[in-house]
């Protein structure tokens, strides 16, 4: 709706209201019997004076007091100019005179309603005004008001349409028939949902066909609903229609849907995929996505749009998560590793890699490490991890990248291409960040930097975040110029050469330090919650926990549910740690529930959550954290990659994670560490706190703890930190 609308209806008004401009627009005297009818449409016109302009992206309007001067003037005059001529019409009888002035007052209570439920601009009144004009001549004229309705935006002509004094003009039907029309072309989103209203449309089979080549999913969801629209796209004479509709009233058609497109190009036939479903094939099904999807990513990067895609991609991750993943996770105990991995065996590396990049979220640390990547690397023809990804057309690459820094296997990637190629590839993956609506990219980028050893890879990528910087300066892209600054400092913030006070620089708050002033409560205490699971190893972790509270600086108090564990002459710090009941019961997560009852009933909120067990548990722990948690030590495998959600939740939280496997040994000593420097009244300085640790670990733990990454190499939560703080708007 343009702007300019509102400002230029003022003469044309008057202009278009001729019938009525050349009638004597003094108001003659009103009868008593209709007096109340009019002082409805002045109390009608009262009330748009006094409406509320708003500022609107959908709907923008100007001052109140152009809208209010508008009102006064243009529409108030030719309201009184209908009135007038209803009471002076010696061709209307009293009953006429009724509907008609009882038409005009709901023409503007259909505003007045449709304005406050943000469903019209203000803009469209005068508009309202001189159609409503109009219809009134030609309804009286016995003519049809199609036309007239037809020359409207929608929200105008539906107030005409359910107009009482217009209900049964000749052409109504007609026009409620492009009104629809009219507001599908609008909105073509909700073409369906809108026909869901009218199905006998006139040009419902046409709105159909659009939506079939627009969304064939939703398409889908609608055909198979035994309603009148189902029952209509069910009768369209359309190929792609006709596929949908068939598929949507087979039990099984959404295992079929993912190809739709190929079905509709007659590239594949739904004979050659029923094989696939039956359960001894489920392979064979896997497989068929997987190459569909990378057919449909090269007619992509040549510009053509494959329908489905995103259904494909959903069905894909499914079934890597379901059939294989899952699989693989549930055998993390197995130590026999062809036992464990038996269900990869037929997997090529294009197939694999697809359980990688959509999995990331599931797949746990041991198998992508132990499984998943080693067995792409295994299975490839040419030993030049590069061939991979071309072919498959770079789909996912940065995930992937991202990934194998994660879990410390990108030097061993980049290391079996060709030097040129893996320059080549770190350029790429750092290019392009501005270009996406979320952060995740850039976020990759971030980790990706943190977990990289090989130096001249990582100096090729801060050139590279250096290179666009000066490119988006150049450009004056602001988002662009913002994310590359911000890796930048971060990134020379890594060297302690340069001598970069990262929170001053990014105004955030410190991340070489977690002051113990931030993490005590009104009180002055420190609270501290512990999440435990039940799983066999929490026999030996939880005992050697408690151990090392057992002495004369700390009191245990044993409850049914948990531990408190209270420092005694010292800066106050209270351990609530629920004791790992049995998992199989899921007693442990009813004494996790209780507990955190508990300190809801107290008041008591924990500013340094700890998760202790396997990685599996971690998104339990993540779904009971509390918004009030400062510092995070995620005690399990990988928890690295769950960053993002943690920081959902405590946007500035300090995380300590691994980034391969964890050890309850470790675990404990930086629980250890953390305690005794806040019950001593002293800040938890990172780099300190990390340095007496790592004194202390024996050798056999030094390069599990090296997989360990402290809450100042955290580069993505930083970048995400800053990011909230800076400005390019």
């Amino acid at each position: 709706m343009e702007i300019k609308k509102v400002y230029s209806f003022i003469p044309l008004f008057f202009l278009t209201l001729t019938s009525f401009a050349q009638e004597d627009t003094t108001m003659p005297v009103i009868p008593s019997m209709r007096a109340l009818h009019h002082d409805n449409i002045i109390h009608s016109l009262n009330t748009i004076a006094t409406l509320k302009n708003r500022n609107d992206s959908v709907f923008p309007v100007t001052s109140d007091a152009v809208l209010n001067r508008a009102i006064n003037k243009s529409v108030r005059a030719g309201v009184n100019s209908m009135r007038a001529f209803i009471e002076r019409s010696s061709t209307l009888d009293d009953n006429a005179k009724y509907k008609w002035l009882r038409g005009v007052n709901e023409m503007l209570t259909g505003f007045i309603n449709a304005y406050r439920a943000r469903m019209i601009p203000a803009g469209e009144l005068p508009e309202l005004i001189k159609a409503y004009a109009d219809a009134m001549k030609t309804e009286m004229a016995d003519s049809s008001i199609l036309d007239i309705i037809a020359e409207q935006e929608p929200e105008v002509g539906k107030i005409l349409m359910d107009n009482y004094a217009l209900k049964d003009n000749i052409g109504i039907s007609a026009a409620r028939d492009i009104l629809v029309l009219k507001s599908c072309q609008r909105r073509p989103e909700n073409t369906l949902s809108i026909l869901s209203q009218f199905p006998n449309n006139k040009y419902a089979d046409s709105l159909i066909i659009m939506a079939a080549l627009r969304n064939q999913e939703q398409l889908y969801t609608y055909a198979s609903v035994p309603d009148a629209l189902g029952k209509r796209i069910r009768a369209v004479d359309h190929p792609l229609v006709k596929i949908i509709s068939s598929l949507a009233v087979s039990k099984t058609g959404r295992m079929y849907f993912p190809f739709i497109d190929n079905l509709y190009r007659g590239k594949i036939t739904m004979d050659s995929i029923t094989p696939l479903l039956l359960q001894d094939s489920s392979y064979g099904y896997y497989k068929l996505l997987v190459r569909t999807r990378i057919e449909y990513v090269g007619r992509m990067q040549q510009g053509d749009t494959p329908m489905g895609m995103q259904v494909l991609t959903n069905r894909l991750k499914f079934k890597a998560v379901d059939m294989y993943i899952n699989e693989i996770n549930a055998l993390h105990e197995q130590n026999d590793l062809n036992i464990r991995f038996k269900k990869l065996d037929l997997l090529t590396p294009e197939e694999l890699y697809y359980l990688a990049v959509l999995g990331e979220d599931q797949i746990y640390t041991s198998s992508f490490v132990s499984g998943v990547y080693p067995r792409i690397i295994q299975r490839m023809r040419n030993p030049a991890t590069d061939t991979l990804l071309m072919d498959l057309h770079y789909d996912y690459y940065k995930k992937f990248i991202k990934m194998c820094a994660a879990y410390n296997t990108l030097d061993n990637f980049l290391g079996k291409m060709e030097n040129s190629s893996a320059q080549k590839l770190m350029q790429n993956f750092v290019n392009g960040l501005e270009t996406t609506e979320t952060l995740e990219d850039a976020v990759d980028v971030a980790d990706s930097y943190a977990s990289i050893s090989n130096q001249p890879i990582k100096q090729l990528i801060l050139e590279q975040v250096q290179e666009k910087l000066r490119e988006s300066k150049r450009q004056n892209n602001k988002r662009e110029q913002v994310i590359y600054n911000l890796l930048n400092v971060i990134f020379l913030s890594m060297d302690t050469s340069n001598h970069i006070d990262i929170s001053a620089r990014l105004g955030i708050d410190p991340v070489y330090t977690m002051p113990s002033r931030l993490l005590k409560d009104t009180s002055g205490r420190i609270i501290i919650q512990q999440f435990s699971y039940g799983d066999k190893d929490a026999a030996s972790y939880f005992g050697a926990f408690l151990s090392r509270f057992n002495n004369r600086n700390w009191k245990i108090i044993r409850k049914p549910n948990w531990v408190e564990i209270n420092s005694v002459n010292a800066i106050p710090i209270t351990i609530y740690a629920n004791l790992p009941l049995d998992e199989k019961r899921e007693l442990d997560r009813r004494a996790q529930d209780s507990l955190i009852s508990y300190l809801d009933e107290k008041g008591l909120a924990p500013t340094i959550v700890i998760h202790r067990g396997h990685s599996y548990y971690l998104s339990e722990t993540i779904s009971r954290l509390s918004p009030s948690a400062k510092v995070v030590l995620l005690g399990s495998c990988g928890g690295y990659q769950k960053l993002n959600d943690i920081l959902n939740i405590c946007p500035q939280a300090h995380i300590i994670s691994s980034k391969q496997v964890a050890a309850g040994v470790l675990n404990q000593s930086l629980i250890d560490a953390i305690c005794e420097r806040l019950r001593t009244g002293k800040d938890l300085d990172w780099e300190q706190l990390w340095i007496s640790v790592q004194q202390k670990v024996s050798a056999g733990y030094k390069d599990k703890f090296d997989d360990y990454i402290p809450p100042q190499k955290n580069l993505g939560a930083i970048l995400l930190m800053a990011y909230d703080k800076a400005s390019y708007n």
